[in-house]
């Protein structure tokens, strides 16, 4: 240096406490940096002041060792949101079967026992994955909230189906894809075991106040949820296909659901709606 100054050589982190912190982290599901040193020792099955000491007495050399172990450890996501975000492609490639432990470990950069820990099981990785990319909460806050007019309910509901629908990874597409390829699936059949009551209880308890208060006609409940939904899935499911072939015929996104919500109101009301 031209000061003539000896810069201090970086304090040497030994290997095994770097894998023991990236480990620490996977389990708590959280970026290396929010890991406390206590918990990085003893998945290295050392003392807290043994570590520190390998560690020149300093939290920074670690995150430095990290960091140069390719991780960014205070950018990492965690556990949790690798493995939806890996589950959630898997299923969109693949379909439902291909979502083992171990696959979604090995997309996800982290360890079989961390999404055990994290999640417990498969069936529950799946559930959270279908809660993120299906329309269900967003559906359930709706009804759940200040209660809007009937027609205004419908729309919002059509919109949201559309959404989920439409974005990316293509996890209901795929979804629906498999169900109705393999209706009789272990795994198609467990996810609707799971889930269906939760549609019945929201939709369904929603249509059946509007029957009983005489402001919809009085059917099956599943037939008026499948009356409400269907035209929006199945349109949103064949979209990305017949859009280029049908071109300037493809009404846009909010002229067609427009046209389902009228036609549902329709389709229910007592009384059709004047002008319609």
């Amino acid at each position: 240096m031209s000061n003539g100054e000896v810069q201090p050589r970086p304090h040497p982190v030994p290997q095994e406490i770097v894998d023991a912190a990236l480990r620490a982290a996977e389990i708590r599901g959280a970026p290396v940096a929010d890991v406390p040193v206590l918990a990085i020792a003893q998945e290295a099955g050392v003392s807290r002041s043994t570590l520190m000491r390998r560690l020149g007495g300093t939290r920074r050399t670690l995150d430095e060792a990290v960091r140069g172990a390719g991780v960014d450890p205070g950018g990492r996501k965690p556990v949790r949101e690798r493995a939806v975000e890996a589950a959630a492609a898997l299923i969109s490639e693949r379909g439902l079967d291909a979502v083992t432990f171990e696959l979604v470990a090995g997309s996800a950069r982290c360890s079989v026992h961390s999404l055990y820990a994290v999640f417990g099981s498969r069936d529950e990785l799946l559930d959270t994955v279908f809660e993120r990319y299906s329309p269900v909460l967003a559906v359930e806050d709706v009804l759940a909230g200040p209660r809007e007019d009937f027609e205004a309910t419908v729309r919002r509901i059509h919109r949201l189906l559309a959404e989920a629908l439409s974005r990316e990874p293509r996890v209901m597409p795929a979804l629906f894809a498999q169900a109705l390829a393999r209706p009789g699936d272990d795994s198609v059949q467990a996810m609707f075991r799971r889930n269906y009551p939760r549609l019945i209880t929201g939709i369904g308890t929603w249509l059946s106040e509007e029957t009983a208060a005489g402001r919809i006609r009085d059917l099956p409940p599943i037939l008026l949820i499948q009356q409400l939904t269907s035209p929006v899935v199945f349109h949103f499911l064949m979209r990305p296909a017949i859009g280029p072939v049908a071109g300037a015929d493809m009404p846009d996104t909010g002229e067609t659901l427009e046209t389902f919500t009228q036609n549902f109101l329709r389709a229910v009301a007592v009384t059709p709606p004047c002008g319609n």
